[in-house]
């Protein structure tokens, strides 16, 4: 299974290396009478990290600007006392849950003080929209002000001292909310990915990867897709990569995503195989895990650019990337555009892509996040 083709389609580029490896192509959901009703909000604990003893935690539901109910995982510290306290609105990566990364990151983020929520985006995990599996530049970035909204509320939160962090393609939403919402006070991403980028002109090694002809020649293919959905009555799921050749034609290939890991695999392919489809970071609900994307779904991040007003962003911003990441170069030329005075690159050494995901290996510098929320939420 070659993953990286001399040229990657945007549903290749940015659903294979952005994180969103499936090998399902039905939806995995039931559909509510109520499109904008959550799927379900699951009380016992069914994460893929282990439940600590030092915060509270709360399933909770709010509405984002839409009428979309979004399901959350509120963590409070114990011990904290009567002060109200800053509060951190978590998501991502793209096409995971609250259950696996984001959760992770605030549950920990809890233990160090903070009141953090980490939300499934509208029309993926528990959180409602119709139909399922589905992800929007507009909408995704407006579930990080509806966080905002609900943390705003709560009685044990300084409204004065919101943060947001995001984690692969939530780190390209939680800029685009930052330059828009002006009630954030910080923002931080970990190991981001511009997915407006990502599908509209392709990941490559350190740079875009489309001519403008492959660019066209995608877009043909997918609004071709739309005639067929139209005519269908239903939304196709991708089980497959489009594949630009040297004449600009477009083919699509089979890419099940094996049961097991081929003989040589490619190190992207393997990073993310380890986390979604074993053990160590699956989860039922996760699009990467068991389920796909609507085939049509990258229409409107290619169209619609999310780091357009990166530079009126005026608030200290973290932006925290692997040195072995292969979205490094996104974080990079993202700290480039964000126009704060008071914002940090940090690049940890030896990181992959998915290494910042979970701990496992160590390496998410939760100390930096840390100091870097609880200087800039004061």
């Amino acid at each position: 299974m070659n993953v990286l083709p001399k040229k990657l389609s945007a549903i290749a580029s940015a659903l294979l290396l952005g994180a969103a490896l499936t090998g399902v192509s039905t939806m995995s959901h039931a559909q509510s009478a109520d499109p904008t009703a959550p799927i379900s909000m699951v009380t016992q604990w069914d994460k893929t990290f282990a439940q600590s003893s030092k915060v509270e935690h709360r399933k909770v539901s709010f509405k984002n600007r839409y009428g979309i109910t979004l399901v959350a995982d509120l963590y409070l510290p114990k011990h904290r006392g009567n002060s109200k306290l800053a509060a951190l609105a978590v998501s991502g990566p793209f096409g995971a849950v609250k259950e696996q990364s984001s959760g992770l990151y605030a549950q920990t983020l809890a233990e160090r003080g903070f009141i953090t929520l980490a939300f499934d985006p509208s029309y993926t995990g528990e959180s409602g929209g119709q139909p399922r599996d589905v992800a929007s530049p507009d909408i995704n970035t407006e579930d990080f002000s509806a966080a905002v909204d609900f943390l705003g509320l709560q009685p044990e939160v300084d409204r004065n001292r919101i943060g947001l962090l995001g984690i692969c393609g939530w780190g390209g939403m939680a800029l685009n909310a930052a330059a828009m919402d002006t009630r954030v006070a910080a923002v931080a991403t970990s190991v981001m990915y511009d997915m407006s980028r990502a599908m509209g002109h392709g990941v490559g090694a350190g740079k875009d990867r489309y001519s403008t002809a492959d660019r066209r020649a995608v877009l043909k293919y997918l609004n071709e897709q739309r005639w067929k959905d139209a005519q269908s009555g239903s939304i196709a799921h991708s089980n497959h990569d489009i594949y630009v050749d040297g004449n600009g034609q477009v083919t699509a290939a089979a890419r099940t995503l094996p049961e097991v890991l081929p003989e040589n695999p490619h190190p992207v392919l393997k990073e993310f195989f380890d986390y979604y489809r074993l053990p160590r970071g699956f989860h039922p609900r996760s699009v990467n895990s068991a389920s796909a994307w609507t085939t049509t779904m990258p229409l409107s991040f290619m169209n619609m650019p999310l780091l357009s007003y990166a530079g009126e962003i005026n608030i200290p911003t973290l932006i925290v990337t692997g040195e072995k990441a292969h979205s490094r170069y996104f974080a990079e030329d993202a700290f480039k555009a964000v126009g704060s005075k008071h914002k940090e690159l940090v690049i940890v050494p030896g990181a992959n892509h998915v290494d910042l995901y979970d701990n496992d290996a160590g390496k998410i510098p939760f100390d930096k996040f840390t100091q870097f929320f609880q200087t800039n939420l004061q």
